[in-house]
């Protein structure tokens, strides 16, 4: 399961795309959702919580399918979309209803501070995430233990983000909930990144991993007999 790939310039610029066009899905969605406060087990914490763990998952099969130069490429291709998207999807649904087209014409710096602390730390936690996964894959090279890459990324990958996402967007934010509870929603918003790592997103990453390999090791034949 430690073999990359070697695809035409033409495939893994397609492969590249597609999953660049995955991560500003997820960010976009996680950006918003991080505006929707839930309580888990008598802690503050965010729907968003549950679903920028995805991003990992993106990240961690480009890398190891096709290296870390198209990992990082997808990391730059994605950070000004997500941001400007982020940005109108949650001024245009803000407080989970539509605020109409309008709204859009004004400037909304509780947002702005949620699209860029999520610009920012997107960046760093994913290229961080690039490196201790393609330097672990390297190390353990061989091994059956699959999953040391992806959990040691992971793990350091959505620390540096929750501290820099939240830090960013909600201290003294003018939204008085999440200026009061960043902290505490931080901390678990990471304990459940972990939790998800564990029971969701590892073995999710064990079936795409498995999946994707097969696709494109067939695609691959099928372009060179062609």
């Amino acid at each position: 399961m430690l073999f990359t790939l070697d695809l035409s310039t033409a495939r893994q610029r397609t492969v590249v795309s597609a999953l660049a066009a995955l991560h500003i899905a997820i960010i976009t969605a996680s950006n918003y959702f991080v505006q929707l406060p839930i309580t888990l087990f008598g802690l503050h914490t965010t729907w968003g919580a549950f679903t920028f763990p995805l991003v990992y998952v993106a990240t961690d099969l480009t890398a190891r399918l096709l290296g870390a130069a198209p990992a990082r490429r997808v990391v730059r291709r994605v950070m000004l979309p997500a941001l400007v998207l982020s940005y109108a999807i949650s001024v245009l649904f803000h407080d989970g209803a539509f605020a109409g087209w309008a709204a859009l014409g004004g400037f909304n710096l509780f947002v702005f501070r949620i699209a860029l602390g999520s610009f920012i730390a997107y960046a760093v936690g994913q290229l961080l995430d690039i490196l201790v996964f393609s330097r672990l894959r390297a190390t353990l090279a061989g091994s059956r233990h699959w999953w040391v890459a992806p959990a040691a990324s992971s793990v350091l990958g959505n620390l540096v983000d929750s501290v820099l996402f939240f830090s960013i967007a909600f201290y003294a934010s003018t939204d008085p909930f999440m200026a009061a509870h960043w902290v505490e929603i931080a901390l678990v918003d990471y304990a459940v990144k972990l939790i998800m790592a564990v029971l969701g997103v590892l073995p999710l990453y064990g079936l795409l991993l498995s999946g994707l390999q097969r696709w494109l090791a067939r695609s691959a034949v099928q372009a060179v007999a062609a």
